[in-house]
């Protein structure tokens, strides 16, 4: 090794971070601050561990929290020696707490597009904070909690609202530690960062960390701490590019069932997808056994004393075989209803191309699909034209030789879930779309969008750069490598399936009682207990509708915070089921 290796590589050593010099300057005299300082962020409590006076009194603390609520012991400086008096009940986070000293931040120039950052500034705000936490399966802090702290000097909550509409797209809270107990080393931390999965525009997330980090620099602050785990890599590589660095503190929490996947280490059902998942989380709250019987296609087995039932998903043995080949062929399900005196589209079977044609000129604008099917595959939606007409029938019959015509009717694509014959959530479904930026491409705004769309699902949503895309944005009069003007949205898909990168928003405290009675009735036309049934409508308020789809198989986990996998377990094991008014 030369001189200059052996010294630049001494200089590297000095620099890690250590418990000598993780800081990098004089530690400061932490005597002068309260002792046993714990802070309420309504999630649960973030206590100090450097403002206690023996580690024995952290542990108390810490097994302290509150029932629902999930406490951080953060700043330990023997977080080994803490853990010993309490190994049952507590466990070190397996998280990595990251700084920004503020004389390195360097501010970004560029304003973000679509969407502003502000303060909380209304009870709708905290209710609105409220629904995204749940959304993303965190603690939710309560709206009144959130509320109550708008004039708080502790706490400080930041939205990212979207500029069109008024929708919160993102949520980040501040604790101030210098208002908090007088911190002598005049830090802040962020806690809480949630972004809608399901918003339009790239950079939210970052100009929220970059709104809280701005916000406590104006008041005089020195530094800026955040824990993330330390497999969020996406969150990691946006930290490191803001200039956060990784220090040795080391966090605290109590084994409790909201962080029982952080302890008990890597389980079978793992593997399984978010609509399993969602389904098993909820099992195994119950007491209920749970075996994972193949991972990949979504398959276990739910246990109970001596009931077993086994599922697919939300699939599950209690849908009988002939309810399921009902909704699996869509012209069944067409008739089904339709005998029920349910409104249903006009549909025809493809047996030859003059007919269609002539089916086409009858309606003016059709949708083509296959029979059998799901995930929006195969499907083309108002064509308008014989050339597209015949293109959509090859499509079509890709997916099954059985290909299906039916008159396009406008309307919003409202999905309502039906579990036990009782609507449990409605949700409007919109096709995927781009935001224009001025400088990329269709191709590059959809491949943006697409990544971004993967990270939120776990994979389950992207936009598909196929035919039926490129017409779309043909009709639209574009082409994918034409660059689309700043501002302009751009549909990009006619159908709102997930797995082609459409988005889902929740409707059902708005759904009109006739909607929810025609779902109801085709569930029990179909005579089947879990379905969820796909409407087009003009006003989610209105009783117009007409019912397109019924799916065996709908996906739980799209429909948060509405609580289908609570009832879906409710159904399988009724005896578990919280009652009003009971437990």
């Amino acid at each position: 090794m030369s001189l200059k290796d052996r010294f630049n590589h001494r200089l590297e050593r000095s620099r890690a971070p250590s418990l000598k010099n993780w800081d990098r300057r004089p530690r400061a005299d932490l005597s002068v601050a309260p002792s046993g300082v714990a802070v309420d962020c309504g999630w649960g409590r973030l206590l100090f561990g450097q403002t206690f006076t023996d580690p024995e009194s952290l542990a108390r603390a810490l097994q302290e929290e509150h029932p629902g609520k999930r406490d951080v012991a953060l700043y330990l400086n023997d977080p080994h020696v803490v853990l010993s008096y309490a190994p049952q009940d507590l466990f070190l986070d397996p998280s990595h707490t990251f700084r920004l000293w503020f004389e390195r931040y360097q501010s970004c120039a560029r304003r973000p597009k679509g969407f502003h950052i502000r303060l909380l500034n209304s009870l709708a705000d905290a209710e609105a904070i409220q629904k995204l936490y749940i959304a993303h399966h965190m603690v939710p802090p309560g709206a009144a909690f959130v509320w109550n702290q708008r004039t708080s000097k502790v706490l400080s909550y930041w939205v990212a609202e979207d500029s069109q509409d008024g929708r919160l797209l993102g949520v980040v809270n501040g604790v101030d530690h210098a208002a908090a107990f007088q911190d002598p080393e005049n830090g802040a931390s962020l806690w809480a960062l949630a972004v809608d999965p399901q918003a339009p525009y790239p950079g939210i997330g970052e100009a929220l960390v970059r709104q809280v980090v701005e916000y406590h620099q104006a008041r005089g602050r020195a530094f800026l701490d955040l824990s993330v785990m330390h497999d969020n890599s996406n969150a990691i590589r946006l930290y490191r590019k803001l200039g956060f660095e990784r220090i040795p503190a080391f966090a605290l929490k109590n084994k409790n069932a909201f962080n029982e996947p952080l302890f008990i280490g890597r389980q079978p059902e793992a593997d399984l997808n978010p609509y399993a998942t969602i389904i098993v989380d909820e099992a195994r709250r119950r007491g209920i056994g749970v075996e994972v019987i193949d991972a990949e296609a979504g398959y276990f087995a739910l246990t109970l004393g001596g009931r077993r039932i086994l599922c697919r998903e939300s699939l599950s043995e209690l849908t009988s075989a002939i309810a399921m080949s009902r909704c699996d062929d869509k012209a069944i399900t067409q008739r089904v209803l339709k005998r029920a005196g349910l409104r249903v589209p006009e549909q025809i079977r493809y047996q030859a191309l003059d007919q269609a044609e002539a089916f086409l000129s009858r309606f003016g604008r059709v949708v083509v699909k296959p029979a059998r099917g799901e995930q929006g595959a195969g499907i083309s939606v108002d064509v308008r034209d014989p050339e597209t007409l015949e293109t959509a029938i090859a499509a079509a019959r890709k997916v099954c030789e059985v290909v299906i015509l039916e008159e396009f009717v406008e309307g919003e694509d409202l999905r309502i879930v039906v579990i036990d014959f009782k609507v449990v959530a409605a949700a409007i479904r919109r096709p995927a779309q781009v935001v224009g930026t001025g400088r990329h491409s269709i191709r590059d705004l959809i491949q943006a969008r697409s990544r971004r769309r993967r990270a939120a699902t776990g994979g389950e949503s992207s936009i598909p750069l196929d035919a039926e895309t490129e017409r779309c944005v043909r009709q639209a009069g574009y082409g994918l490598k034409d660059v689309l003007p700043e501002g302009e949205v751009l549909q990009v898909r006619k159908t709102a399936n997930l797995h082609t990168g459409g988005t889902i928003h929740d409707v059902t405290a708005d759904l009109d009682p006739v909607l929810a009675e025609a779902a109801c009735a085709a569930a029990r036309a179909l005579d089947i207990p879990v379905t969820g049934l796909d409407f087009l409508v003009p006003d989610v308020r209105g009783s117009d509708y007409v019912i397109i789809e019924a799916n065996e198989r709908p996906g739980l986990a799209n429909h948060e915070p509405q609580p289908t996998a609570e009832r879906f377990v409710d159904l399988l094991f009724p005896r578990t089921a919280v009652r009003e008014g009971l437990g």
